[in-house]
């Protein structure tokens, strides 16, 4: 994976998985891979539910599970993955964004502004990203948006 071969990678967890059925890690990498750098979203997505259906409490899988329906345009499946990382694990400041983005998308400004508050908040990165995301493209010009992005801006700079 490191390396970039993909496939080798996808071989190896393969292999893994073979020894070790019950192996929630494999089945959750593996899906990362499909998801990430194969774009094959569909299979991400079983791979994914295989390791939440081996741990239900894994709440990088959850969260792994949203954004493959997040690429499949699935957003309000993606945002019940993304409730259900928060809940295992709430301090996840990517599931807090993803969940904005996906807010975003459907058009629900307060929501996706909360929620993109929260992940600012526990992750000073979703700041800067925020700026440029296309995910948040379409609320971009809404004053409260606007005024989410300055204040966090002056508030991590120390103004």
């Amino acid at each position: 994976y490191n390396l970039g071969r993909y496939q080798e990678a996808i071989e190896s967890y393969d292999k893994a998985i073979e020894f070790k059925p019950d192996y929630a890690d494999a089945w959750n990498n593996q899906g990362a891979i499909l998801c990430d750098h194969l774009h094959d979203y569909e299979n991400a997505l079983l791979n994914f539910e295989k390791a939440i259906e081996i741990q239900p409490d894994y709440a990088s899988a959850w969260n792994n599970r949203g954004n493959a329906l997040y690429n499949l345009g699935r957003y309000q499946e993606a945002i019940e993955s993304y409730d259900k990382a928060i809940e295992f694990q709430p301090d996840d400041a990517s599931a807090w964004n993803n969940k904005a983005c996906c807010y975003s998308l459907v058009g629900n400004v307060e929501l996706a502004i909360e929620y993109l508050q929260k992940a600012m908040q526990l992750d000073s990165k979703y700041i800067e990203m925020a700026k440029t995301d296309s995910d948040f493209d379409n609320i971009r010009s809404d004053q409260r948006f606007i005024a989410l992005i300055q204040q966090s801006s002056d508030q991590e700079s120390g103004c």
